[in-house]
């Protein structure tokens, strides 16, 4: 009987600290978070490709719905997600024989402002970049979507994890 119950009570404790593992990395309590507003990220940058503003947005959209249960609102959230595009910028990585670059390098710049209403020690005011090289060869024009729609998901990976992936 005394084995019994000290079986019960260990199986208890162990199973009180068991942590809560998710496959998408969120840690999100839905008895506390319900909605999300995402707002408009503009293109502050110097250098403009206008298409990224709505690939970058759709991309975080469609992340966090596809990775939380939080329900989209336009006015008061539990969470809210607003910033800017900050930087787009070319550079050159490699350099030829012939003194030219070989390959290029696009960045991009996101500021973004996470205002968390529940726990305001959760919110945060941060940038987050990624880029891709390309062939200098190519011409920006040719590779210029599919390398903003790479650097869109990594972006939205960082944001993710720093936010509502709560590591």
């Amino acid at each position: 009987m005394f084995v019994a119950a000290v079986a019960v009570v260990a199986l208890a404790v162990v199973a009180g600290c068991i942590p809560k593992y998710t496959l998408n990395g969120a840690a999100i309590d839905y008895n506390v978070y319900h909605t999300i507003r995402v707002s408009s990220f503009p293109i502050r940058a110097a250098l403009v490709y206008p298409p990224l503003q709505s690939t970058f947005e759709n991309e975080l959209n469609d992340y966090i719905t596809r990775n939380t249960r939080l329900k989209t609102v336009d006015g008061a959230a539990d969470v809210e997600m607003e910033g800017e595009i900050t930087g787009y910028t070319l550079t050159p990585q490699a350099v030829g024989e012939d003194a030219y670059a070989t390959r290029t390098r696009l960045t991009i710049t996101v500021r973004v402002k996470y205002t968390d209403n529940r726990q305001d020690n959760n919110s945060l005011d941060q940038s987050f970049s990624a880029y891709r090289d390309f062939d200098s060869n190519e011409l920006l024009t040719d590779v210029q979507d599919q390398l903003c729609s790479e650097i869109s998901k990594d972006i939205v990976d960082l944001i993710f994890n720093a936010t509502l992936g709560n590591w």
